[in-house]
């Protein structure tokens, strides 16, 4: 069984994986990190996406060993150690960008790889970029809107 080494929300780890095994899998399964959520299998929903090196995955179509070497951002690991939230997710509550909370870890993630290389994005940047992100709940309003509040803040100097 092949060992698997790279770094998760900035601390280096190593695990045994099958040849097989699935980022998300090792992510919820192994290293007990279940804010990455399982939707659709097939890349198809959003629910599990993650940053590796600071771009937007889906980790339901992404080889564990893939990320040897790289690392990966859950949504776990955008809060501060002190537990402050990051900008993307204090939007997120304060925008009302969420209800059954189901695609919200991927919406969050696709957010904050976005405004990770695009500081100022219009509205039609952020629609694109949440494409991949489904959500039965909210009619990505209040999701677009809390994705403009995050890159304010970010831009005026909030702490990640």
């Amino acid at each position: 069984m092949p060992m698997l080494q790279f770094k998760l929300n900035g601390a280096p780890v190593s695990a045994d994986v099958e040849t097989p095994t699935l980022l998300v899998h090792l992510l919820r399964d192994q290293l007990g990190l279940t804010g990455t959520h399982i939707g659709c299998d097939t890349a198809q929903c959003g629910c599990c996406t993650v940053m590796v090196d600071g771009a937007a995955v889906k980790s339901c179509n992404q080889l564990a060993l893939q990320v040897a070497g790289r690392e990966v951002t859950t949504v776990e690991g955008l809060a501060a150690a002190d537990g402050r939230l990051h900008p993307v997710q204090e939007a997120f509550v304060a925008c009302h960008g969420l209800q059954c909370g189901y695609c919200t870890p991927g919406m969050v993630m696709s957010a904050a790889a976005l405004l990770r290389h695009n500081p100022r994005p219009s509205e039609g940047e952020i629609v694109e970029a949440l494409e991949g992100n489904l959500c039965r709940c909210t009619g990505y309003v209040n999701i677009v809107a809390a994705v403009q509040q995050a890159a304010r803040a970010l831009r005026e100097g909030a702490p990640r």
